[in-house]
């Protein structure tokens, strides 16, 4: 399970322990945050793109969604959003639990500066039903990112 392998990554730094997991499902932005008591901003969503044929996550708050300006600026070309099944053989981690940690070798991580609003936030841990909060400067440590990009809009949560 994937689970095991994110509990496994944050062994190593001694934060398994911080994983929280959930008896109703997280799989949504919604979801997670109804899990956690936050509101749905501070929810860390994990999108998986494919970028010429690298597998690519962008780390963004929950209430933002891709801008396609923006990311083609950044990427040299459209947004594409992996399949399911693409996420989980090119990620490691299925859909619902998507998430920076314990991901297959070569996947390349962003941080999107919505994120830098917030003290914390949560990300998935790689099943539909956990989360840890993480510092901004923690999420940088632990998500093996290689930069921070702005390639998303605010959009109205419902």
């Amino acid at each position: 399970m994937a689970i095991d392998r994110v509990k496994e990554y944050f062994r190593q730094y001694g934060m398994e322990g911080k994983i929280q997991e959930f008896k109703v499902s997280s799989a949504t932005v919604e979801l997670a945050a109804q899990a956690l008591a936050c509101e749905p901003a501070r929810i860390a969503k994990t999108l998986s793109f494919l970028v010429g044929e690298q597998a690519v996550l962008i780390v963004a708050a929950g209430d933002m969604k891709i801008d396609n300006g923006k990311y083609k600026k950044q990427f040299g070309t459209k947004a594409k959003m992996l399949t399911p099944d693409q996420v989980e053989e090119l990620v490691g981690h299925a859909v619902g639990g998507v998430c920076p940690f314990g991901i297959k070798e070569g996947v390349k991580v962003y941080l999107d500066q919505s994120l830098k609003r917030f003290e914390t936030v949560f990300p998935a841990c790689g099943s539909s039903n956990s989360a840890i909060e993480l510092t901004i400067p923690e999420m940088e440590r632990y998500a093996g990112e290689v930069g921070w990009v702005d390639v998303c809009k605010r959009v109205e949560m419902g």
